[in-house]
């Protein structure tokens, strides 16, 4: 059997590197329960192990990452009871966020080689890293409106630090973004060419190690910088600041309906714009609300209080909403024709809205009541 994540240490100096390799190269190294269980525990021990300076994560493979969540098991479980909160989609929600929960406040430097595909699972993975890098050959996207779920993985938080209305355009259309956008929307921290990955590693070898995750996580920075500047490759063009004026336009709609029309009446000959229109247009209808909602009341949660709105709100696309139906139609039957619930954004009800943000465990303690004792910051 194929180990799902692929542990290692590699020397630096009198200390060590831990590597983790998400090992399913098939799958483009969609994240699957058996991974984030793999790498929570080796987390942990590599934060407690005073020889660690530091942990370098990868995808396996030349194509990606992380293209996002190993989700046809949840739906095989969906399926057996409609309508209902089935435990593999409740564990399998909470064991990922509390994995990006302990990669965003994890003690040492993280640096993910964000390099070819970082979608869904794949952002929420590399977000949390302090040091993300993107190639030339990066593609980020947080394309759930296609499958009737939303951005979650914490991006009720990154989406929220993006420029003024850049987070709910990209979460309404799932639009992609290269390198370029993922520096300006402060989803990436350095940029170098993926033929230079093993430059890269070897500069973290040499680095003279200290005894704090402060010094270290500096010391890195500075590493990745001076690397990023003797770089030559060429970045892509950007396809988010050109169109700036054009989202914020559209965004700063008073309601989510009249944001969706303003961004489908566009009349653009670039044809990114025209894939993020076609996904809103074909995507869940309700994913625009959630989305909303997420950018519009979500900027003042912690990141913790963010991963346990995002828990309630994705079981609930799992009982209430169209996640089953758009996984089906995408890769199960790969028919593409979704049958929603809502035939618009614009028929979406008050009510249907309001009843995702119940919690679906009754009288039982949230899942994630108590995130924050996962790997607390030391």
């Amino acid at each position: 059997m194929q180990t799902p994540v692929i542990l290692e240490t590699i020397n630096a100096g009198d200390k060590v590197i831990g590597v983790a390799t998400l090992n399913s190269e098939k799958s483009l190294n969609a994240l699957s329960l058996a991974m984030a269980e793999t790498l929570l525990p080796q987390l942990q021990a590599w934060a407690d192990d005073p020889q660690v300076a530091c942990v370098w994560l990868q995808g396996a493979g030349e194509k990606a990452f992380c293209a996002g969540g190993d989700i046809v098991a949840m739906y095989k479980a969906m399926q057996a009871q409609p309508g209902q909160l089935v435990e593999e989609v409740e564990n399998f929600f909470t064991t990922e966020y509390q994995l990006d929960y302990a990669i965003q406040t994890y003690p040492k430097p993280i640096i993910c080689w964000g390099d070819g595909i970082v979608m869904g699972g794949g952002m929420g993975l590399m977000n949390g890293a302090s040091h993300r890098i993107v190639t030339e050959r990066s593609l980020l996207a947080m394309p759930e409106v296609t499958i009737g779920l939303y951005p979650d993985v914490g991006a009720t938080y990154f989406l929220n630090r993006m420029p003024e209305g850049c987070g709910a355009f990209l979460g309404m259309t799932g639009a992609t973004m290269n390198a370029s956008d993922a520096l300006f929307l402060n989803l990436a921290d350095q940029f170098v060419g993926h033929e230079h990955k093993a430059q890269v590693i070897e500069a973290l070898q040499a680095i003279e190690w200290g005894d704090t995750g402060a010094l270290n996580h500096q010391k890195v920075t500075d590493t990745l910088e001076r690397l990023a500047e003797q770089d030559d490759t060429a970045l892509p063009s950007p396809q988010v600041e050109p169109h700036l004026e054009t989202i914020q336009q559209c965004m700063s709609a008073s309601s989510v309906t009249e944001a969706t029309q303003r961004v489908l009446a566009e009349q653009q000959d670039d044809k990114w714009f025209q894939k993020a229109q076609k996904n809103l247009s074909h995507g869940c209808p309700i994913t625009p609300h959630l989305v909303w909602q997420q950018t519009h009341h979500g900027a003042d949660l912690s990141l913790a209080d963010c991963f346990r709105f995002e828990l309630t709100l994705s079981c609930n696309c799992a009982v209430r909403g169209d996640f089953a139906e758009g996984i089906r139609a995408l890769l199960i039957d790969k028919d593409k024709q979704p049958q929603w619930q809502f035939a618009s954004v614009g028929d979406v009800t008050e009510e249907a809205i309001d009843g995702f943000f119940d919690p679906p465990w009754g009288e039982r303690t949230h899942p994630l009541a108590a995130l924050e004792q996962v790997l607390m910051k030391k």
